[in-house]
């Protein structure tokens, strides 16, 4: 992405989670700390099974009354419905805003620029009202803005912006290793590890207990960790499910396919290092690893 470019994400669905005692109801069931999001930090964060397996993912962003979770649209009814059922008596109010706000990406080198504009050197700044803040995972995505769509077209013309579609984005996720598009498809069948979390800052192991952490703290612990995923390069068309071979050894299957797929790969027995710049076949078709962790 160009620094005088902008992607309008339509594929994202917003949260608000406010109330008495939002902070403590998300802190049991979240990932991540929610100790550190304020005005000037937002965090990358998951929900787990209790045996530790994908659910969901997400960001979390101050608000002026709690927070804004932004997910992938997919998502946004599986997440409300999640927490509603553990909110019980908690004094929480969960609200789906998805139809009032839009989520905006911007480029690094723009995010740097704001900041000195509004002379701020962190990285979660306000713009125009606005939270615009630095992608967590990875500060070469860029970072986001979460906006109504009135204020964000103001913003753009402002900084004299263009909208573009949002395929260089993927691609960039996929070149770094971060799975964007088909994440509906990992849930209940790979761990939090095992999809890269702690890598991605998605992870705090000292925040104490929340659901799933038990068997990731002895995962992580035990250097247990077998498979990762991982993400592929063909000139097929990968399908969910086949399975990807090495030297006629299965290494792992396929689990988000194109444009972007990704695998769940063997990452011991054999090492990763052994294959990773090798030829790989998935149901006879030629694939490689674009980049192991």
């Amino acid at each position: 992405m160009e620094k005088d470019q902008i992607i309008l994400l339509e594929d994202r669905g917003l949260i608000s989670i406010s109330g008495e005692d939002v902070k403590n109801f998300l802190q049991n069931i979240i990932t991540n700390d929610i100790e550190k999001v304020n005005s000037s930090t937002s965090i990358f964060s998951a929900l787990f099974t209790p045996q530790g397996k994908y659910l969901f993912e997400f960001f979390l962003i101050k608000s002026k009354n709690g927070y804004f979770l932004d997910c992938d649209n997919k998502f946004t009814n599986g997440i409300i419905n999640y927490l509603l059922k553990y909110r019980l008596r908690s004094k929480v109010e969960i609200k789906d805003i998805s139809s009032e706000f839009v989520i905006g990406l911007i480029s690094l080198e723009k995010f740097l620029d704001i900041q000195k504009e509004v002379n701020k050197n962190v990285d979660t700044i306000e713009f125009r009202d606005s939270p615009l803040f630095l992608d967590p995972r990875n500060k070469n995505l860029g970072a986001r803005v979460v906006s109504s769509l009135e204020k964000l077209h103001l913003t753009i013309k402002k900084l004299n912006l263009k909208i573009i579609k949002p395929d260089t984005y993927f691609a960039k996720a996929h070149s770094l290793g971060i799975p964007i598009k088909g994440i509906e498809n990992l849930k209940d069948q790979l761990f939090g590890l095992e999809a890269n979390f702690e890598e991605l800052n998605a992870i705090d192991f000292k925040k104490g207990c929340y659901i799933g952490q038990e068997n990731t703290a002895r995962m992580k612990l035990k250097e247990k960790l077998r498979r990762r995923l991982l993400p592929i390069s063909s000139t097929k068309k990968l399908n969910i499910g086949e399975e990807i071979f090495y030297n006629k050894i299965k290494i792992g299957k396929i689990l988000i396919e194109q444009p972007c797929p990704f695998g769940l790969v063997k990452v011991v027995d054999p090492n990763v290092e052994e294959f990773e710049n090798k030829e790989l076949l998935a149901n006879n078709k030629k694939c490689r690893i674009l980049k192991s962790v």
